[in-house]
């Protein structure tokens, strides 16, 4: 292993994150036949193989999932010491590497851009994934910061809430509901619920919230991505409790409709994580206080509820505005 070379384990990483020679060869700049020379050098100096063929696929034997892990944390803990000696020289440059839920994906490049305003010689790298896959790069160190709703319980993490992540029931524009108020949830029984896949943060609150209604769907459909997700619901497959932060074209085009269900929007928290034991650059602390100080006042601003939805309901269940105290 002390004749392992740096150049190997990026090669590897890259193969690893790709499982396609050719597709590491063109992130990296080298030639395929380059990359697989690497890799067999690798593989001998370790005694073992890496990878295998399953079909026509390429995957992970048991010790190439151990050497990616190690593989990580070694390249994770050189650019820390590069960001370190970096910032002997002050906050005027520097890498910052965030990992996004897919959710955020729809807000979070608008907040680089102001970021970029303040501090244009910050390079800010994003890697977007569903919640298990940012835990995963959080563990590894690959990722400086990551940006999610429910925090990872079993890492050494910190966890400092940003702003609210309401969720909201969308359906097709014209379904029979939209424009309803007070809408019971058992009126949408008969209904199809399209869902995100699991271990996907969006999936946990749409099954949380039907344990508080003691409701069961109709049908659910997972589905892989929420572009895939709002398709569907634009197509008229059913419904769907989706962040509200992912909404914006949608509702510009009045391609879709926001139910007013009793107890929506279900209101979860926005999340900058970053593992304990890992010393932020400069860089990632600035980063980290610009998201801490803007992302709740640019989310109110960019995407604010529909009049009437969420409103504050008194016992006898008629609306009040928003922000109004109701009668006793």
């Amino acid at each position: 292993m002390l004749h392992l070379t740096l150049r190997q384990l990026q090669v590897f990483l890259e193969a690893t994150r790709q499982m396609n020679f050719a597709r590491a060869a063109g992130v990296l700049h080298l030639t395929q036949p380059a990359v697989s020379m690497q890799i067999r050098q690798l593989e001998s100096a370790v005694g073992v193989e890496l990878f295998e063929r399953v079909g026509r696929r390429l995957a992970l034997t048991e010790a190439g999932r151990v050497l990616r892990h190690h593989a990580a944390r070694v390249l994770g803990e050189i650019a820390d010491a590069d960001q370190a000696l970096q910032s002997l020289k002050g906050l005027h440059g520097g890498l910052v590497s965030v990992g996004l839920v897919s959710t955020a994906k729809y807000f979070a490049p608008r907040l680089l851009a102001r970021f970029a305003e303040h501090h244009p010689g910050i390079d800010v790298r994003f890697s977007v994934g569903n919640r298990d896959a940012l835990v995963h790069l959080l563990e590894d160190n690959e990722i400086d910061l990551a940006v999610m709703g429910r925090p990872p319980e079993k890492l050494d993490a910190v966890a400092e809430p940003v702003a609210d992540n309401p969720h909201v029931l969308v359906a097709v524009r014209d379904h029979p509901l939209a424009g309803a108020r007070s809408i019971d949830m058992h009126e949408l029984r008969r209904e199809t619920f399209l869902s995100r896949e699991t271990g996907s943060g969006t999936q946990t609150v749409m099954e949380a919230m039907f344990r508080q209604h003691l409701f069961t769907p109709a049908r659910t459909i997972l589905m892989g991505s929420n572009e895939t997700v709002k398709q569907a619901v634009m197509a008229g497959m059913g419904v769907s409790l989706l962040s509200l932060h992912t909404l914006a074209l949608e509702r510009r085009a009045e391609e879709v409709a926001i139910l007013d269900v009793v107890g929506t929007p279900v209101v979860r928290t926005w999340h900058v994580v970053h593992m304990r034991a890992k010393q932020l650059a400069p860089a990632a602390r600035a980063f980290r206080q610009f998201l801490l100080e803007n992302t709740s006042d640019y989310l109110r601003e960019a995407f604010p509820l529909p009049a009437g939805v969420g409103a504050q309901r008194t016992r006898s269940g008629k609306a009040v505005a928003p922000g109004r105290k109701p009668r006793a």
